[in-house]
């Protein structure tokens, strides 16, 4: 119980949001954060776009590189790994700094970053995932959302507490303009990168990120990133969820200690040049049998979503995609996890939906991938609500399937939150340091 008669925190420590003086700065900051996180997250993906046209020319990765030759596969891959190795060598000694992992420099450094080094990592990592980079396209606009948030920070003359809930609005932002999801990218940056669910920290991050989908859209298509039927619900897909949200919680526990595993074990020295050649190298062979592991996997759940996959390639899948994610990650590519993560979880409930149809048929296969997808990462991320409404936005469907999604995603995350502390995204700190950065991440009391 807090003790009425000990000093209350001084003006500085309490979010500007609450404070007199420090209002108009505040949010006059979280509004041009919006606009430079959509503008910056509009240049970002037409770049991407620009980067797999011109290497994959097509209508998407997927059927381009189905249709590539084997030699394409191989030396775009190669490219793409002496082009890691030489960026990482050069960003390293552009400039110094704490780093560019947006959840510990708001927990252990009040939010700043070094701008020159995250933005060139930014670009880096949309080239890379262009090419066929097996991790995610949504790190880089949060990074560009973060930075630019951050020097807001300095010329408003925000208090450490103020810059943090700010550079997780600008990453929070640059997500939701990226992918055209506005309440989950609010929700993402405060549960996930926060850490605590205030209404004081979700106006914030509403304003950014909704400022930033709006500007985004004078660029980008306004719909929805899968296109689904309106699947129904059934007492059969609820039991399933039921059974497979705890099932979906072990396999991201064990996917968090991969990424773990991964994050330690990345390259140092002439290594950072030597290892993404031979990671990617060998993901453009292997690609050449199985072009779906190419690029952030957006494809293949689009195809799990709509039951477009076979069985036994799906189970394939579900072993091949984390492992090439893992494989590029542990190389030293940069890039992010989020659609990769959602990918998983689309295979594994395409797997586990095929597995109960034999038991109970009747239902939709791609209704299990979208529940799957929403459990998995919700479990990775230890975010539950941000996932909930991401799906949502990213289907463009609500009330059709919310029951049996809400079941899977609960007790997925119960289970993985039970096993593990860590997330997707603090997985490089050991379980001590997370419930030190967990504590750190709470705002002042208030």
């Amino acid at each position: 119980m807090k003790d009425l008669n000990a000093p209350q925190e001084s003006a500085d420590k309490i979010p500007a949001t609450l404070t007199r003086p420090g209002a108009a700065r505040f949010w006059l900051a979280v509004l041009l954060t919006g606009i430079g996180a959509g503008i910056g997250a509009a240049v970002l993906t037409r770049l991407l776009q620009l980067v797999q046209h011109l290497v994959w020319p097509g209508p998407d990765l997927l059927d381009a590189a189905a249709r590539a030759g084997a030699w394409r596969h191989f030396y775009v891959l190669l490219t793409a790994g002496l082009l890691t190795g030489a960026g990482q060598i050069v960003l390293r000694r552009l400039t110094s700094g704490n780093g560019i992992d947006i959840t510990e420099a708001i927990s252990r450094f009040a939010g700043r970053l070094p701008a020159l080094r995250t933005l060139g990592s930014a670009v880096l990592s949309v080239v890379l995932v262009g090419m066929g980079a097996s991790l995610g396209r949504e790190g880089a606009p949060k990074q560009a959302g973060a930075v630019i948030a951050n020097a807001l920070s300095d010329r408003a003359r925000l208090s450490d507490e103020q810059r943090k809930l700010l550079v997780a609005c600008g990453a929070g932002a640059g997500m939701a303009a990226a992918y055209g999801v506005p309440l989950g990218g609010a929700l993402f940056a405060v549960e996930v990168l926060r850490g605590v669910l205030a209404l004081r920290l979700v106006l914030p991050a509403l304003l950014a990120s909704a400022t930033a989908t709006a500007v985004s859209w004078l660029v980008l298509p306004n719909a929805p990133t899968y296109l689904i039927p309106a699947y129904p619900t059934s007492p059969s897909v609820v039991l399933w969820a039921l059974l497979a949200g705890p099932v979906a919680g072990l396999v991201s526990v064990g996917y968090v200690w991969l990424i773990a595993w991964a994050d330690r074990n990345k390259p140092k020295g002439w290594r950072r040049l030597v290892a993404p050649i031979l990671a990617l190298g060998l993901l453009g062979i292997v690609s050449i049998e199985f072009p779906q592991l190419l690029g952030n996997g957006k494809d293949i759940a689009q195809l799990a979503f709509t039951n477009e996959v076979t069985p036994i390639l799906l189970l394939t899948l579900l072993f091949l995609k984390p492992a090439a994610t893992v494989m590029c990650l542990g190389s030293g590519v940069p890039g992010g996890l989020f659609t990769p993560t959602l990918a998983l979880g689309a295979l594994l409930g395409g797997v586990l939906g095929h597995a109960w149809g034999w038991l109970w048929p009747g239902v939709p296969p791609g209704l299990f991938a979208v529940v799957g997808a929403a459990a998995v990462l919700a479990a990775a991320t230890h975010g539950p609500i941000s996932a909930v409404l991401l799906t949502i936005e990213l289907t463009g469907r609500d009330r059709s399937f919310i029951l049996p999604l809400l079941l899977a995603v609960v007790t997925a995350t119960v289970v993985a939150r039970t096993l593990d502390r860590r997330s997707i995204y603090d997985a490089r700190f050991t379980d001590k340091e997370v419930k030190n950065l967990q504590a750190a991440r709470a705002p002042s009391p208030s």
